[in-house]
């Protein structure tokens, strides 16, 4: 029986016994650590799922290496930071633990402009927001919400990777997205009880010319909601969009590819200008799993490649259907496996009677989905996945000239 526990976790942490651990380098660890310190709880270390982050310490801790945690901590305690709590407390509970603590009482004592972290306080601030809000929504039952949506805004790419995981190599004809993005996430917003993030990706999402008019028409509707814009680099944003953001719940977060990223210096020069938030952070390699191909795995193994999928809870609006993950929108928009309604909520067509059962069950999935036998499985970590087909760890951004071919279904 898990024990995880909402409240009332501080006096616990705080007794001597076994050794306290923070799970998952996400950005709200660091906070969660400072908080930590100041309640005088003693932290130990953190862990992570993903090997190649246990490599260095973080914040002066060791990081261990989460299937590794029995042979080093066998009696430990754990606090999750990741907003994601459901599959890390499911992770820890499998591994033979139970006493297994929610952020959200921790978190909700501290103050994020006394401290100095790796990231601009406004980033930091919406981080925090955004978890303490998702693990609240996890332990209401009554409620159906998403720690995030990503908002497809275009297809088009400032970059020609190969091995884009949301697939954008696949695109002849790159196209911004329909028109009716704002009615989508309105329609969205009206059938669940909270959203945590709304992330606006592309392909590039500067790319389309309408991107900050997208993202004002968002918040036209709720000032309240938390955007993220997913950018890498390449392009600057005029100063009078950067302007139209100022005192909005509006970050940035730049994937730097080095040469490649050739504006990102100037962009995040223009967001401290503006005082706006941002996460500036280099490429790591990626995992492979850009392939579209039908594997034909049983049921058993079709659950092992959700289970260990860490893009599960990437819900993805596009064209006005919510997929589970990019990869199953994209793929299913590139006609690259059949279509199956079992695999997305259409919000335009969709009963409204039924809308909100029907968005549910996508988002309370527990199983696996259609198209998941397209995929090649994406874990945190494919050194220890029992069901991943890909290559393991790739070099990040590989660029091509290329057109990469496909099976296109009718």
């Amino acid at each position: 029986m898990i024990r995880l526990a909402k409240y009332n976790c501080i006096d616990q942490l705080k007794k001597d016994g076994s050794p306290v651990i923070i799970v998952a380098l996400v950005e709200e660890a660091e906070a969660v650590l400072n908080s930590c310190r100041e309640l005088g709880i003693n932290v130990t270390a953190f862990c992570d799922s993903e090997s190649r982050k246990t490599k260095e310490k973080f914040c002066g801790l060791d990081v261990v290496h989460t299937p590794a945690l029995k042979k080093h901590y066998p009696d430990a305690r754990f606090i999750i930071a990741n907003p994601n709590i459901k599959d890390c407390s499911r992770q820890l509970s499998e591994l033979g633990y139970d006493e297994i603590y929610s952020s959200l009482e921790i978190l909700e004592r501290y103050d994020v402009n006394k401290h100095t972290h790796k990231w601009p306080v406004p980033y930091m601030a919406q981080k925090i927001v955004v978890a303490k809000s998702t693990h609240s929504s996890y332990f209401d039952e009554k409620k159906t919400f998403l720690r995030s949506i990503d908002i497809m805004i275009t297809t088009k790419c400032s970059m020609n990777c190969a091995n884009c995981c949301n697939l954008m190599q696949y695109y002849v004809d790159a196209k911004n997205t329909d028109e009716k993005i704002i009615e989508a996430v309105d329609t969205l917003s009206a059938n669940v009880d909270y959203i945590g993030e709304f992330r606006i990706i592309g392909g590039e999402p500067l790319m389309n010319k309408d991107w900050w008019k997208i993202i004002n028409n968002i918040l036209a509707k709720d000032p309240n909601r938390k955007i993220l814009v997913y950018t890498n680099g390449t392009i600057c944003p005029k100063d009078e969009h950067l302007n139209s953001f100022k005192g909005k719940n509006v970050n940035f977060y730049i994937t730097d590819y080095g040469k490649l990223s050739k504006n990102a210096e100037k962009m995040e020069e223009g967001l401290k200008r503006y005082g706006i938030g941002y996460m500036r952070k280099p490429a790591d390699n990626w995992v492979d799993c850009s392939n579209v191909r039908q594997h034909k795995r049983s049921v058993s193994r079709l659950k092992q490649v959700f289970k260990e999928c860490c893009a599960k809870t990437y819900y993805t609006l596009l064209n006005g259907r919510l997929y589970t993950c990019p990869f199953i929108a994209n793929a299913a928009n590139l006609k690259a496996l059949p279509d199956n309604k079992a695999d997305y909520v259409d919000l335009f067509s969709e009963k409204k009677e039924n809308l909100k059962n029907r968005i549910s069950r996508l988002i309370n999935m527990d199983g696996f989905f259609p198209a998941c036998d397209f995929c090649d499985g994406r874990p945190n970590d494919p050194t220890t996945a029992k069901e991943y087909a890909g290559k393991g760890f790739i070099k990040a951004a590989i660029q091509t000239s290329e057109e990469i071919p496909f099976t296109k279904y009718k």
